[in-house]
Formats: structure tokens, C-alpha cells, sequence
């Protein structure tokens, strides 16, 4: 995955001297995007790689200078601090951002309905197996640890049945099952499908307990996408313009290439990936990175029933500003 933003990285800054934007006279912007480093190998990444390969971006006029974060409240922090100009971010920490203070606000929509399995190690055959065993998870208020949490209890397994582990990130999750230290973890795609190709189990996944969401967004600073209206409108086009090609079935076969290539997976498992999310479309990823406000209320349901926000819940409206993908046709 550090290879893999390498790549993302030098073609961000090759492109400031040959990108040659052609929409409407634009003129060439650079905006900084802060990125959570181990989620550019994720296959719910791959809008941006279109958007870079397809010429979305540079049909706009849009350089991405992208900055890696190790994700959380990371994020959130670098867009209040103003070390970046836009920021990919999971939900959970956009809200409780702002609810801390935070100016930022929802802008472009991102992975939506993303699916986590929990994949156990390959002696782990049941639920039942995991009775006493460590589970690695998220922060608390990550949506991958309700998520799990709530897929255990589902399956009979409550709090005190097993032992959480708190690691943060895709790589220390999966070296924590690779190891055996945990018996099992929540994995995105394609880890789960390659440590299933490794003898590893996949006992379910995330879409039998939360079938919609909003899982994340790109976020901005209020006061900074008021005055970068023009800049951030042409980045949401070209987003949506990359999701739109993405969702199309006719560009499977490329979108099966592409996917293999950011994230190293084979042809068969990137296919195994493309008919989960598409065949039928499950909202996995948005169709033309809309900001789906059922997922949004969705996510802050579940951050209330795991005791994370108080009551009167908050209204999704005040996370969100949709004027930007309106003006860009994508809302």
C-alpha cells in the first residue's frame, strides 16, 4: 500500500506540468487532499484512480496534491489546521468534529455502503469458535467496529464473549490475524478475498447487519469551500464523472484492469469484488459521488445507539452542504 501511494503521489505532481484543463476555459488548480494512506490500496478507492487515469481530473482542470494521513480524527484536524484544502474522512469523525467545534462539512460523497468481512483465521470455523478469542477492531466510534460488533451479537456473541482488540488501520488488523494474535478482524476488499484464497475463513460480513450507509465523505472547511466555490465544484464534477464510469457496466473489464492494478489483487479476485459490488449495485460506492442523506442519518443512528452521541440526535443537515455537487449535476 505504500508503493501504491507512492504511485498516486508521483502522478498527482507529474501532473502540475501536464495536466491541461479544457472545461470551460478553466484555469489549472492545485488542491491539497488529505487521504488515509492504507485505504489507496482498497478497491472502494479505485473512483480516484479512474479520475486520474480517465482524465476526469485534468478535463477539469484539478491537480490533487495528496497528503497521507493515518485516518481517525487525523483528518478532520488537518482541514481545521488548514494543512489541507479537502479531506477523505469516515463519517463518525466528521461528525464528531463538528460537533466539537469543527468547521468542516461534508462536500462530495465516498464510499458509501462499504462492506467489511470478518475474516477469521483458518482453525476459527464459527462465531461460536471466537467465544473467548481476540477480535481486532476499530476506535468506538468507528462504523467498522459497530458494524462488527453488532454482526457478532447477531451471531450470538455479546461484549464479554470475546476480547476487542483497538488497532487502527486495514495493515495492523490484518497482521494482528496473519500473526495469530487476533482470531479474527474486519477486513475491506481485497484483504478479505485474498486471506480467503490463504485457507483464512470469511464467517460474514457487514451488509447483513447495516445495508445502507454513508460510511464516508470528502469534507471541507466551510469558510475555505465559500471561497473556492469554482475549485471545489470542478472537483466534484470530475468525482462524479469518475464514479459515473466506474458504475457503468460496460466499462467492467477496464474497471476489473484498473482495480488489479492499485490493488495488486488478481484478476479473479478483483472480479469476485466487481460482482459484489455491482451485481447486482449495492451502493458500495456511490454513483456519481452523491451524498447519500439516509446513510448519513443512518451513521448517526448507530453512533447514538452505541451510546456515542446524546440525545436528541442531530440532524444529518447540519454535516452536510450539497450546494457544491448540486451546482456540479451530481446531487
Amino acid at each position: 500500500m505504500r508503493i501504491l501511494f507512492g504511485k498516486l503521489f508521483a502522478a498527482a505532481v507529474l501532473a502540475t506540468s501536464v495536466a491541461v484543463p479544457h472545461a470551460l476555459g478553466a484555469d489549472q488548480v492545485t488542491l491539497r487532499y488529505g487521504v488515509i494512506e492504507a485505504s489507496l490500496g482498497l478497491f472502494q478507492s479505485i473512483a480516484l484512480e479512474v479520475a486520474q487515469q480517465k482524465g476526469m481530473l485534468d478535463k477539469e482542470g484539478v491537480i490533487l496534491e495528496l497528503v497521507p494521513f493515518q485516518g481517525t480524527s487525523h483528518m478532520i484536524d488537518a482541514l481545521d489546521d488548514g494543512k489541507v484544502d479537502i479531506s477523505y474522512t469516515a463519517s463518525p469523525y466528521l461528525i464528531q468534529g463538528a460537533l466539537a467545534g469543527s468547521n468542516a462539512v461534508a462536500v462530495v460523497g465516498g464510499p458509501a455502503t462499504t462492506i467489511y468481512s470478518l475474516v477469521a483465521r483458518p482453525e476459527i470455523k464459527s462465531f461460536d469458535d471466537l467465544r473467548g478469542k481476540a477480535v481486532a477492531l476499530s476506535k468506538p466510534e468507528d462504523i467498522i467496529t459497530i458494524s462488527t460488533q453488532q454482526l457478532l451479537a447477531k451471531h450470538g456473541l455479546q461484549a464479554g464473549d470475546y476480547v476487542s482488540t483497538e488497532l487502527i488501520g486495514t495493515p495492523k488488523r490484518s497482521e494482528c490475524i496473519e500473526t495469530g494474535a487476533c482470531a479474527a478482524a474486519p477486513l475491506s476488499q481485497p484483504d478479505d478475498y485474498e486471506y480467503l484464497a490463504k485457507g483464512f475463513n470469511i464467517l460474514a460480513n457487514s451488509s447483513e447487519v447495516i445495508p445502507v450507509l454513508q460510511f464516508t465523505v470528502i469534507a471541507a472547511n466551510k469558510d475555505w469551500a465559500e471561497g473556492h466555490r469554482d475549485e471545489l465544484v470542478r472537483f466534484a464534477r470530475a468525482m462524479g464523472e469518475a464514479y459515473k464510469f466506474v458504475s457503468d457496466p460496460a466499462n467492467k473489464e477496464e474497471i476489473i484492469r484498473i482495480g488489479a492494478e492499485m490493488t495488486g489483487a488478481t484478476a479473479e479476485i478483483t472480479n469476485q469484488i466487481y460482482s459484489l459490488y455491482f451485481e447486482p449495485n449495492i451502493g458500495v460506492l456511490p454513483k456519481h459521488a452523491e451524498i447519500n442523506m439516509e446513510g448519513m442519518s443512518k451513521i448517526i443512528e448507530l453512533m447514538g445507539g452505541a451510546g456515542l452521541l446524546s440525545e436528541p440526535l442531530p440532524s444529518a443537515d447540519q454535516f452536510v452542504d450539497l450546494q457544491y455537487l448540486k451546482e456540479a449535476g451530481m446531487q
